[in-house]
């Protein structure tokens, strides 16, 4: 099991010197992979410091040389997929083929959606996600391509230079578990990303090993036997040391990615810095 952090691309981590710093700090402390949030307005009204994540990712890519890097994850939904090619390509020859591109359907529907112009029934969401995914395959792969769906169109075309990584750049699909469409989009990609929801925005209810077993089975079912990731993110809510024993619980029923989300609702940026540099759980 790989560990991993999973960053906020608002509030104090909007600049992109604390990002970068911190990226850095990761490295050298152990940690795996360093993923960042794709939003764009989840606050409506409420003013608060955003970043581009892809800006965040290139000046990660920079300034580390080793560690796994990401969103966690993008909505391709409101986002255009050949647009999001070009800049997932350059990004991961940037890395030097670092690039792990999480992927949903996005939330809030109506603050990053509907107040903007953008269509935020689930459903409609839902067909643009396998489209825009569609499209990415086809686009990274450097050879002639066309589309034609419902939402987007692609004339024939070519693009150029492709992903360092092959076959493409890793794939993992995000959905709320225990819904069976995400499950089964994932297992057309490389990985999945099971989230329970809380009450409000941002929150999550843990998941189980005994989900994640039964995960780990329903993704070998439908992938015929081959291997796929099992992502799982948490947020840290206060700066006690890790539960090993859980942690080990996970490796066994097959997570393969953990992510410690830090925020500051819950930490100081103090205490922030400080999980980071103490580097990955130890197993």
């Amino acid at each position: 099991m790989r560990f991993a952090l999973d960053m906020p691309n608002f509030a104090e981590f909007a600049n992109p010197a604390t990002i970068v710093a911190l990226a850095e700090d990761a490295e050298a402390a152990g940690w795996d992979g360093f993923f960042i949030w794709d939003h764009i307005n989840p606050f409506g009204e409420m003013p608060v410091p955003m970043a581009d994540p892809w800006v965040l990712l290139a000046a990660v890519a920079q300034a580390t040389e080793r560690i796994k890097l990401g969103t966690a994850v993008t909505p391709v939904p409101r986002r255009r997929p050949w647009v999001l090619a070009r800049q997932t390509a350059t990004l991961d020859c940037l890395s030097g083929g670092r690039l792990m591109l999480g992927v949903g359907l996005g939330e809030p529907g109506e603050t990053e959606f509907t107040a903007f112009g953008e269509e935020a029934d689930i459903r409609v969401r839902a067909q643009k996600l396998d489209e825009g995914l569609a499209i990415l395959a086809g686009l990274w792969t450097g050879e002639p391509f066309e589309f034609e769906g419902r939402h987007y169109h692609v004339a024939r075309t070519r693009f150029l230079p492709t992903p360092i990584q092959r076959p493409r750049i890793p794939v993992w699909v995000a959905g709320k578990w225990p819904n069976d469409g995400p499950l089964r989009r994932a297992a057309a990609w490389d990985g999945y990303f099971p989230i329970k929801p809380g009450p409000d925005f941002g929150e999550e209810v843990p998941m189980t090993a005994d989900e994640i077993r039964e995960i780990r089975s329903r993704l070998e079912q439908l992938r015929d036997g081959r291997p796929a990731d099992i992502v799982v993110a948490e947020e840290v809510m206060d700066p006690s040391p890790r539960d090993a024993g859980r942690l080990r619980a996970f490796a066994a029923a097959g997570v393969t990615w953990y992510m410690e989300g830090l925020g500051t609702r819950y930490l100081s940026f103090e205490a922030i810095i400080e999980r980071v540099r103490q580097g990955p759980p130890r197993l």
